[in-house]
């Protein structure tokens, strides 16, 4: 008796641990939820002209005459903080456009620095390897397996059913 509540212990921990680490499934459509609400969080835009917000589109709207007032104002740092917040959540977003963080940062180093680059934030110009190889370089992951999380599931209903046996034949 002993012994079967040992090793149904020893599955539920093991498969606790490969739950935890990320092999069981995941939703995807909540991931990407949360990435999207990094969009929206009043936290992180605050100060930023909503005209030269960065969105979902891909598409940086800044004016060559705004250049100096979204590279040295708030908006910069604001739109920084908008893709730190998606990479946390889903380092292989792609935007409407294509684009991934990466481009965006690209295109953010250039448009704001002191180059002849300065005030083009026209994204799709530091898109080339993306529009190459459609989907080589969003670097998708591969699908978690389900096999754990069905571990998991079957052996905690083993262990109920176990441990309501051993209680109604218990004295």
């Amino acid at each position: 008796m002993a012994r079967i509540i040992q090793l149904y212990t020893t599955l539920i921990v093991v498969s606790a641990l490969c739950f935890n680490s990320g092999f069981a499934q995941i939703n995807p459509a909540q991931i990407l939820t949360k990435a999207l609400s990094c969009f929206n969080d009043k936290h992180i835009y605050s100060s930023c002209n909503e005209a030269y917000r960065l969105t979902q589109s891909g598409y940086i709207n800044v004016p060559p005459e705004a250049t100096d007032q979204f590279c040295y104002g708030p908006c910069l740092a604001e739109t920084h903080l908008v893709l730190d917040c998606i990479d946390r959540l889903l380092s292989t977003f792609v935007f409407y456009n294509k684009a991934t963080i990466n481009n965006i940062r690209t295109t953010l180093r250039a448009a704001c620095g002191h180059s002849s680059e300065r005030g083009h934030f026209n994204v799709e110009n530091y898109m080339q390897e993306y529009l190459q190889d459609e989907w080589s370089s969003a670097n998708l992951p591969a699908q978690p397996s389900t096999l754990i999380t069905f571990v998991f599931a079957l052996s905690v209903l083993l262990l109920i059913v176990r441990v309501l046996t051993i209680a109604a034949f218990a004295p």
